[in-house]
């Protein structure tokens, strides 16, 4: 290893070792011995492989390996960036308009969490769960998710060409998306009859928490007197905003409590009224995933509502760039959610109180008829009405 590959380790190693390794004993005599030990350790990788691998090794590369390592150990949504993509975020750079709709997390490629209603990647068929194995040829398997989000963006009318892989399927499939500008508030309704009223929010952006206001308004002066509030596949936002949008179901109670390293437990109360106090029921998917999670918790724990679908993702973590010597970063998770009992959403998600599964859809098929989950929430609404 030259001398300076070597500084580089050390320089960029003690930070996030300690961190990930050693936690909350950094202070300590203990925990310095044992940094030194790991960077003695991860030195003599280095130096075996340089020289015993049967080929010869750039240690650049090895470095950047080996970091964006320790990033995906961590969680899902923690990672290494590059410098390029370092400096667009800390610089606060916007991306481009167009999008294709898609939300992303890592399972050893990038993996689809959602997908935005009427996107390019919805018209194209692709739901949660397909994995995405290149990016314009680009494969996933060494790119964060900050990174393959970035790549996804783009000016609109521009293109982008995916490689995806859906189920245990052996052949993966190439579609090409034209990105397209989109609005970052969607909040549709309509009524269902018997009474009951459906509200769609399919991202928790600018004016979420005032248009479904105006929806559960306009459905009630229609006749609306309970509710079915749509979540699945509702993983794009902001955490704010979800708070914010929760207050109009929950009143003089815990929402959820906040949890960050080195800091007492944030308690996020909701006000002391409520605009709508008509019994809900949410619907949830494995899709249902980061600011959508802390809104369904709100209510759930609090008895506001149940739940009809699949167990959420479990995807509730804030994260925070943290900058590198070398002008490289780590894309950290610094706070989880937990919903008003305690209990972590992160890893857990939030268990459906009637569990249906979305059916299954081959690539390319036309979707399944009907909806399970939509009908058995009206059901017990119905029954609910009739008790």
């Amino acid at each position: 290893m030259t001398s300076r590959s070597r500084l580089i380790v050390l320089l960029l190693s003690v930070p996030f070792v300690a961190f990930a390794l050693v936690g909350g004993l950094l202070g300590s005599a203990s925990a310095r011995e044992g940094s030194f030990q790991h960077l003695r350790v991860f030195d003599d990788v280095m130096q075996r492989v340089k020289g015993d691998y049967v080929e010869e090794t750039d240690g650049d590369k090895l470095l950047e390996g080996a970091l964006r390592g320790l990033g995906d150990g961590l969680d899902a949504d923690s990672g290494w960036l590059p410098a390029a993509d370092a400096a667009a975020i800390a610089g606060k750079v916007p991306l481009p308009a167009g999008e294709t709709g898609i939300e992303l997390t890592r399972q050893y490629y990038l993996r689809i969490v959602a997908v935005r209603d009427g996107s390019p990647a919805a018209q194209a068929g692709l739901r949660t769960g397909d994995y995405v194995r290149a990016i314009d040829g680009k494969p996933t398997r060494d790119l964060s998710v900050p990174e393959g989000m970035r790549a996804l963006r783009g000016a609109p009318g521009t293109s982008v060409t995916l490689t995806v892989i859906r189920g245990s399927a052996a052949e993966p499939h190439q579609l090409t998306l034209t990105r397209e500008a989109m609005s970052p508030t969607r909040v549709t309704s309509r009524a269902l009859g018997d009474g009951i009223g459906y509200v769609r929010i399919a991202t928790f952006g600018p004016g979420t928490a005032e248009a479904v206001r105006t929806a559960i308004t306009d459905l009630q002066q229609g006749g609306a007197g309970q509710f079915v509030l749509d979540l699945r596949g509702t993983a794009q936002g902001e955490f704010q905003v979800a708070i914010d949008t929760a207050r109009l179901f929950v009143a003089n109670a815990t929402l959820v409590k906040r949890e960050s390293r080195g800091r007492d437990t944030e308690t996020i109360a909701a006000g002391p009224h409520a605009g709508v106090t008509a019994p809900i029921v949410l619907l949830t998917t494995a899709g249902t995933s980061g600011p959508a999670e802390v809104f369904v918790a709100a209510l759930h724990a609090n008895k506001r509502a149940q739940t009809v679908g699949e167990r959420t993702l479990g995807r509730a973590g804030e994260q925070k760039l943290v900058p590198l010597p070398d002008g490289t970063a780590l894309w950290l998770t610094h706070a989880h959610y937990l919903d008003a009992t305690g209990k972590a959403i992160a890893g857990n998600g939030i268990a459906a109180d009637t569990p249906i599964e979305e059916p299954d859809v081959e690539f390319g098929a036309a979707p399944a008829e009907g909806d399970p989950i939509l009908d058995a929430a009206i059901e017990k609404l119905k029954m609910k009405a009739a008790a």
